[in-house]
């Protein structure tokens, strides 16, 4: 089975990754470089927990294990926390969405140095539970650094006036609940390979970008027509035009 998972996992971060590229050629502006980025970041994730799982199964060194497990666990409980809601800052238009979201960032960048220094302090361990990776470490092991977890993540997603980017946070704070109650163990696991999945839906950003800079110009353009039929009209009426 741990071949299975680890060429499932392989597979995943190929076509993830697919829409990762396409994602980053959408990029216009260096604000939204961090955003485009989650995609393809989440691919490498994937692809780095097909080393896990063949580490598990004992068909690399446990070196390579160690190293797999780490990179994974620190991109999954150090980095996302504060990743994402900078992610989300750095493309948010609105003010008061955008301060907001610059507090979350800060509160992430907390959790993601208290957690980091926990995970490099405190061994971590991985095992395989009914078929699932339970990544474990008794620092990050509680509901307060869950509960700020959440907010960080999930709560940045849902705060932004991006409709594709809040509905991404929607379905990653349901699946979390879900995962959560069906294998509380592998929610570390589960819920990446989940976010990593559904993270397609953040290339519909930039479609959604596009179609309001379409709608913008339209506008533009018609009140321009407006206004300069209102003058003609102006100088037809004084004669000028006759």
């Amino acid at each position: 089975m741990d071949i299975y998972f680890a060429v499932l996992n392989f597979t995943l971060s190929g076509a993830i990754g697919l829409v990762g590229i396409l994602t980053l050629r959408k990029v216009s502006t260096p604000n939204e470089v961090v955003f485009a980025l989650l995609p393809l970041l989440f691919a490498l994730h994937q692809f780095d927990e097909g080393f896990v799982w063949l580490g598990v199964g004992g068909h690399i060194e446990k070196r390579a294990l160690d190293l797999a497990a780490g990179i994974f666990i620190y991109y999954a409980q150090g980095l996302l926390p504060f990743l994402i809601p900078l992610a989300v800052w750095l493309i948010e238009k609105k003010r008061w969405r955008k301060n907001i979201l610059g507090i979350l960032t800060l509160l992430g960048l907390a959790l993601a140095v208290y957690t980091m220094y926990g995970l490099s302090t405190v061994p971590s361990s991985v095992t395989v539970v009914n078929n699932t990776l339970y990544y474990k470490n008794p620092w990050t092991a509680n509901y307060y650094d869950a509960s700020i977890y959440i907010i960080t993540t999930c709560g940045s997603l849902m705060l932004s006036s991006s409709i594709s980017v809040a509905l991404f946070g929607i379905l990653n704070f349901i699946g979390l609940i879900l995962i959560y109650l069906w294998r509380p163990y592998g929610f570390t696991s589960l819920w990446c390979l989940y976010a990593a999945v559904i993270s397609g839906l953040l290339y519909f950003y930039f479609v959604e970008r596009r179609i309001k800079f379409l709608s913008d110009l339209r506008k533009k353009r018609d009140l321009f027509s407006q206004k300069l039929q209102k003058e003609l009209d102006g100088l037809q009426n004084r004669n000028f035009l006759k």
